[in-house]
């Protein structure tokens, strides 16, 4: 025989197909239900029944949020399981005697679980939860930007915003490469995706050798300043004028072998100077 105490309480209507229970519905009977799972004792029947049927009739709300994020790539079932999830922990965690409406209560919830799925789980590189979060600011700062006259906010621009340093709104921008990934081996289609035109890696270039001589040239600057005037003379006429040895002698009234000996004894003094330096 149930105790007096639990006897004393009204028995839970029975609800079929809880998802199909009008809204209207649904918040006087989740009302109902909220009051019924507050005094029954956690695992018995009876509170299963009535935290199941919170979940089933207030999944409405889980679909009603998932809706916003439909456009993010996902599939909408995986979406709705990860929305349910934050229901649920609405469900357990709400509290009639704040008098609170659940649906006030239950969408950050929902909400909070999907935007910490997308978070979690859609980098395709990994990338700190640091920088994930600068991503969400940096996109909000750039939206609201642009909504007051800054079409295309510079970094200095972001950073006044956010009140950050530009090296950290550099690194969020970089880190934002890591959200979305595609294959070099996708084929790329042309009109309406009837004819495949080539591949995505057919569209990345070799690396240019002239990156490296200006680097090159970047490094060797400090130390072309070292040199003296004929020396600087000598490498300008060779390199930025592309003049031959004998070329050179002819402009600087020297002989073909004077101008070797001494281009290769700048070249030592440059050659010693980067060794050093490395």
């Amino acid at each position: 025989m149930d105790p007096a105490p639990e006897a004393a309480q009204p028995s839970l209507p029975l609800v079929e197909d809880a998802q199909r229970v009008a809204p209207l519905d649904a918040r006087r009977l989740s009302k109902l239900f909220f009051e019924r799972l507050s005094v029954l004792e956690e695992g018995t029947a009876e509170y299963q029944y009535a935290r199941n049927t919170l979940i089933e009739m207030n999944l409405s709300l889980v679909h009603y949020v998932a809706r916003r994020f439909r456009s993010r790539g996902q599939e909408m079932e995986d979406i709705v399981q990860v929305g349910t999830i934050g229901l649920i922990k609405a469900i357990d965690r709400f509290d009639l005697s704040l008098e609170n409406e659940f649906t006030t209560f239950a969408i950050p919830y929902i909400t909070g679980e999907i935007k910490r799925f997308f978070r979690d789980t859609t980098w395709s590189v990994h990338v700190p939860r640091r920088l994930q979060e600068l991503r969400v600011d940096l996109a909000r700062a750039r939206e609201q930007l642009e909504g007051r006259g800054i079409a295309q906010p510079t970094v200095a621009d972001l950073a006044r915003h956010l009140e950050l340093g530009e090296d950290e709104v550099i690194e969020g921008l970089v880190a934002c490469n890591g959200y979305d990934t595609d294959s070099i081996d996708r084929p790329i289609e042309a009109g309406g995706g009837k004819q495949q035109t080539g591949l995505v890696a057919d569209l990345i270039g070799n690396q240019d050798p002239a990156l490296a001589l200006a680097e090159d040239l970047h490094a060797l600057k400090p130390h072309l300043a070292q040199l003296d005037d004929r020396e600087r003379t000598l490498i300008q006429l060779r390199f930025g004028a592309e003049m031959t040895q004998s070329e050179i002698g002819k402009e600087l009234g020297l002989s073909q072998m004077h101008v070797s000996r001494l281009l290769s004894r700048t070249y030592a003094t440059l050659r010693e100077a980067l060794l050093a330096e490395a």
